[in-house]
C-alpha cells in the first residue's frame, strides 16, 4: 500500500510507457530530445537554465571562464545543499523555516566549541552540527507529535536561533578557526577550498536523491507527504520519518553555515544574510520541482534550481545590473520558472484546457 501511495503511476503503466516510447520514436532529432527532457520532473528547470547559460554565454564574454566559474561556486553551491536538505521536508508537505537560523548559529557554536571550550577544529564542527541534529528533532517533535504547524514552530525556532546567536557573539564578527590563511587542511576541506563546497554539494545531492529514490527512507518519506493517514495504516513510523527528515534539514544547514563562514573566514552574526539565504533555497528546491504541497519532490531539480539562481545572479551582475536590482530580477525569474513548472506539468499529465 505504501509503495503504491508513494510511486508514479505512469511509472507502473507498461502499456502507457510503451504508447509514449513510441509516439516520442516518430518525432523527429530536436523534437524527441526536447519531448524526453520535458518529460522529466526537472525537464523545465533544465531547459529554463540552459537558455538562461546560453543568454549569458552569447551576451557578456567573460561568463564562460574560468575565473568567473570560481565566482559562480558561492552563488549556488550552498544554495543547493540548504535545499537538497529542505526537499525532505517539502516532500512531507511541510516546510522548515529555521535553516536560517541554523545557518547563523552553528558556524558561531563552532567558534565558541574551539575557542572557549578548547575543543580542536573537526571535534568542535562535530558538537555545532550536533547540536542543529537537535535542534532538527525539536522542530520534528513539534511538528509530528505536539501538532504545531511546521510554519509557526519553525519560525518561532528561527527566532529563537537568531536571538541565540546575538547573545552568545554580542553581535560581534571573529574571525573563523580554521579560514585564516594560510589554510590547512581543515579548511581547504570545510569550505575555504576552491571548488570543495562544489564537491559537498555534488556529493550531497547524489546520496540523497539515491536515498530518496531507492531507500525505504525516500518510499515512505513521500508516502507521507501523499496520504499520511494512509501510510500510518500500511505501518509507516510517521513521527519517526519526519523527526528524521526534520534533522537532516538541520544537518544541511548547519553544516552550509560552518563552510560559508570558512569561506569568508568570518562568524558574522548578522540575521538579514541568512533570512534571504532561506527563501533562495526554498525557492531553489520549488522551482526545481518539489510541490509545496507535499508528496513530490527531486533533490537533483533543487540542485539545477539553484543553479539557475546562481547563473541569473552571476549573469546580471557581470551585464552591469545595479545591486538594488537583482532581488526585483529575481523574483520575476522564480515567478516565471514557477509558472513554466505548472504549464510543462499539466502538459506533461495532459490536462491542459484548450480554448
Amino acid at each position: 500500500m505504501v509503495a503504491s501511495v508513494a510511486q508514479d503511476p505512469a511509472a507502473r503503466d507498461p502499456g502507457g510507457s510503451r504508447g509514449s516510447a513510441q509516439g516520442r520514436r516518430a518525432l523527429p532529432g530536436w523534437r524527441e530530445l526536447g519531448a524526453r527532457l520535458l518529460a522529466l520532473r526537472e525537464g523545465s528547470i533544465i531547459v529554463i537554465a540552459l537558455v538562461t547559460a546560453i543568454y549569458f554565454s552569447v551576451n557578456t564574454s567573460t561568463f564562460l571562464t574560468g575565473d568567473n566559474f570560481k565566482t559562480l561556486l558561492p552563488y549556488f553551491a550552498p544554495f543547493a545543499i540548504l535545499a537538497a536538505g529542505e526537499v525532505f521536508v517539502m516532500i512531507l508537505g511541510e516546510i522548515d523555516l529555521s535553516i536560517a537560523g541554523l545557518y547563523l548559529f552553528a558556524p558561531i557554536l563552532f567558534y565558541k566549541m574551539n575557542t572557549s571550550v578548547g575543543m580542536s577544529l573537526v571535534p568542535a564542527v562535530i558538537v555545532a552540527l550536533l547540536v542543529c541534529m537537535v535542534v532538527g528533532a525539536i522542530n520534528g517533535v513539534f511538528v509530528s507529535v505536539v501538532g504545531v504547524n511546521s510554519f509557526v514552530a519553525t519560525l518561532g525556532m528561527l527566532f529563537t536561533l537568531e536571538g541565540l546567536s546575538l547573545i552568545i557573539s554580542k553581535g560581534t564578527p571573529v574571525a573563523t578557526p580554521g579560514g585564516q590563511p594560510p589554510l590547512g587542511t581543515f579548511g581547504k576541506v570545510f569550505g575555504g577550498g576552491t571548488y570543495s563546497e562544489l564537491i559537498w554539494a555534488v556529493a550531497i545531492v547524489v546520496i540523497l536523491q539515491v536515498v530518496l529514490t531507492f531507500s525505504r527512507w525516500g518510499l515512505y518519506t513521500v508516502a507521507i507527504g501523499s496520504n499520511k493517514l494512509g501510510a500510518a495504516e500500511a505501518g509507516v513510523r510517521v513521527n519517526v520519518v519526519m523527526i528524521r527528515n526534520y534533522m537532516l534539514c538541520s544537518l544541511t544547514a548547519g553544516l552550509v553555515g560552518v563552510f560559508e563562514a570558512v569561506r569568508s573566514a568570518t562568524v558574522q552574526p548578522n540575521p538579514a544574510g541568512p533570512n534571504e539565504i532561506l527563501f533562495l533555497a526554498v525557492a531553489a528546491a520549488v522551482i526545481g520541482g518539489t510541490l509545496l504541497t507535499g508528496g513530490s519532490g527531486t533533490v537533483v531539480g533543487a540542485l539545477i534550481g539553484a543553479l539557475f539562481l546562481g547563473v541569473l545572479k552571476d549573469g546580471l551582475i557581470l551585464q552591469g545590473v545595479q545591486a538594488n536590482y537583482l532581488l526585483f530580477y529575481t523574483g520575476l525569474a522564480v515567478i516565471v520558472a514557477m509558472t513554466a513548472n505548472v504549464f510543462v506539468g499539466r502538459a506533461r499529465r495532459g490536462t491542459i484546457t484548450r480554448g
